[in-house]
């Protein structure tokens, strides 16, 4: 996709993102929205989108994984797609929340994969 992210998520990112659901919906609709974000295809969206729509705060550069990600990126490791779905009218960032704070550290315009449902 590009030079700072990978083409498809990790497949440990899954049970991440179904850990963080089972907290704010019930686990069968946790494990089918997981389901989905398995088949989806990865698109693209700018990081202020994203991190506007979700409605959460912008974590600082100082954030212990927000600064891990900082120096993956400019060590040139890739970093994973984000999963995010529609849930109750809101974008929940399921799985890379620090990833995308770091994103829009290197660039609001920067184009980051994820997976939508």
């Amino acid at each position: 996709m590009n030079k700072v992210w990978l083409d498809e998520p990790e497949e440990h990112d899954f049970p991440a993102a179904q850990d963080y659901l089972e907290l704010i919906m019930p686990g069968k609709d946790a494990t089918a929205f997981v389901k989905l974000l398995k088949k989806e295809k990865t698109i693209v969206k700018k990081a202020k989108d994203i991190l506007r729509a979700s409605e959460l705060p912008l974590l600082s550069k100082e954030n212990t994984h927000v600064n891990a990600n900082l120096k993956k990126f400019k060590k040139g490791n890739k970093l994973s797609p984000l999963l995010l779905i529609r849930y109750n009218s809101k974008l929940v960032i399921a799985d890379g929340y620090h990833r995308i704070c770091a994103s829009y550290y290197l660039n609001e315009d920067l184009e980051v994969p994820c997976r939508l449902v």
